[in-house]
């Protein structure tokens, strides 16, 4: 077994580098009182479909380019270097959820149109606490009313994958009665809302006779994974400039002991999370078995190591890395939104400990 990434996979990732390096500007975040509002959320979105990223793991016969997760985490691993502010963890997120779920006319109608950047979605997943989604289904339509929350790129999608007791509908993001509110998120370089539903028309996505959810979890699990390994790895690098640049007592304070332990800490954790993020993208899009034990313990680890990681990089940083016009509070933030976005990681570990309860029984 080769676990060395291919000359492809480094030329996509150097690809992906040198376009967000020059595309991402985060300078208008580096203020008092700054929001998603002024990150340029969707500024980004139209060179991102001419490169054709929407559609890269979209199967070619639902017109995307049946690429794979390994493919995927060399874009993804940079965005989460970058903090690029974009609303592809919602397209992905939605498109997953269809392709798991939903029926061949079905994905053919709606992964085409995700696959060629004109459709953007979101999905949503957690309801708000007694306010849970209700079915009614009459002769003539299905309806949704209740909330959700935490829904990443509610605000920018066209349409939304609302997850249900009973499966998924898609719900037009537009239609009458459905609300969007933009939650205060810690992380600014990420729109995440609470979604309204008020007797909303629904459609079923019902293609799938078994449950669709573990598909679009291991996945998503994924992306975060590999947004926190790219992140770590800049937090490595920022740290390690810094600390080569700036001098106590006629010295860089890279030079210190006390300095070398926090960046070699911060180097080992980064290739173990890297390592877990390529090993479960593999795992998963070869169908191995241990695909979803792979992608929990990846999420699990690279979170934890990017949380830690930005702590350690503010501490290195002193005073001048708690300020707002410092970037390090915007890492810091991401690291800490990645971590409990989709459950803590104690959630993972507890998933870990079923899956080799199960595979021991």
């Amino acid at each position: 077994m080769d676990f060395v990434l291919s000359e492809d996979h480094l030329t996509l990732q150097a690809s992906a580098a040198s376009f967000l390096d020059k595309e991402v500007n985060l300078s208008p975040l580096l203020k008092h009182g700054a929001t998603v509002a002024e990150a340029g959320y969707d500024q980004l979105w139209a060179q991102i479909t001419e490169l054709g990223w929407p559609g890269i793991v979209i199967p070619e016969s639902y017109g995307g380019l049946g690429m794979d997760l390994v493919d995927l985490c060399m874009i993804v691993g940079e965005m989460g270097r970058t903090l690029a502010p974009a609303p592809f963890f919602g397209t992905l997120a939605g498109a997953w959820a269809v392709e798991a779920a939903g029926s061949d006319a079905q994905k053919q109608m709606i992964l085409q149109d995700v696959a060629a950047g004109s459709l953007k979605l979101a999905l949503a997943l957690k309801g708000v606490s007694g306010q849970d989604i209700r079915i009614t289904t009459t002769s003539n339509e299905t309806v949704l009313t209740g909330s959700k929350t935490f829904v990443v790129d509610a605000g920018s999608a066209d349409k939304i994958v609302v997850r249900a007791e009973d499966g998924f509908y898609l719900i037009d993001a537009t239609a009458t009665g459905v609300s969007i509110d933009r939650l205060a998120w810690r992380d600014i370089t990420r729109e995440v809302c609470t979604l309204t539903l008020t007797g909303v028309p629904a459609t079923r996505l019902d293609g799938s006779d078994t449950d669709p959810w573990p598909f679009v979890r291991d996945r998503l699990y994924l992306v975060l994974a590999a947004e926190s390994a790219g992140g770590t790895a800049e937090t490595l690098r920022d740290t390690v400039e810094y600390a080569k640049q700036r001098t106590a007592f006629g010295r860089p304070i890279g030079a210190f002991q006390a300095i070398k332990h926090q960046l070699a800490e911060i180097a080992g954790t980064s290739e173990c999370a890297t390592a877990a993020v390529q090993y479960a993208a593999w795992a998963l899009s070869a169908g191995d078995a241990r695909g979803s034990l792979a992608a929990a313990m990846a999420q699990s680890y690279a979170s934890e190591t990017y949380k830690a990681a930005t702590h350690r990089n503010i501490q290195v940083f002193g005073a001048i890395g708690f300020t707002w016009e410092m970037k390090n509070h915007l890492y810091y933030k991401r690291a800490r939104g990645n971590t409990e976005l989709l459950g803590a990681p104690r959630q993972q570990r507890e998933e870990i400990i079923q899956y080799l309860e199960n595979e021991a029984a």
